[in-house]
């Protein structure tokens, strides 16, 4: 069974919860996400979205400049450790409602990537239809017919 390890995205960029949210949605900009992952010395501590701040911060009238991180971010993390199978994580994040996982050492517990729904579903559905890859390449030495 193949692992998360095998198909999540590594080098990740991550926010401290001490920088204010005006840099946390000017770097969700720059990388074009949604999310990012809130941690200390490597250590995931939370999570900050793009709803975290429209809902939390600006909703609120409140400063993007002077509010930080910390103050808005999710703290309660669905994560997973690199040795568990797509399956599992799969059925944890289905679970938890999630889009997009943490994936954690197994041993220091410190962030090493991060795995979204739409990875999972790309590699599973390649394991489980074969023919769902390629479907576009003509066999080898196969002619085109008139």
């Amino acid at each position: 069974m193949p692992r998360i390890a095998e198909i999540m995205t590594r080098n990740v960029s991550t926010i401290s919860p001490e920088e204010n949210i005006q840099s946390a949605a000017q770097l969700m900009e720059e990388l074009n996400v949604d999310a990012l992952p809130v941690c200390e010395h490597q250590k995931l501590v939370g999570m900050i979205t793009d709803r975290d701040i429209t809902v939390r911060v600006t909703s609120a009238a409140e400063s993007p400049e002077n509010t930080k991180v910390r103050e808005v971010m999710s703290t309660e993390v669905i994560w997973c450790t690199e040795d568990q199978s797509l399956e599992e994580v799969t059925w944890k994040m289905a679970d938890s409602l999630v889009r997009r996982i943490p994936v954690l050492d197994s041993s220091s517990k410190r962030m090493i990537g991060i795995a979204t729904l739409d990875e999972l579903v790309t590699q599973q559905t390649a394991q489980t239809h074969p023919m769902s890859t390629g479907l576009s390449q003509p066999a080898q030495g196969a002619q085109p017919q008139n």
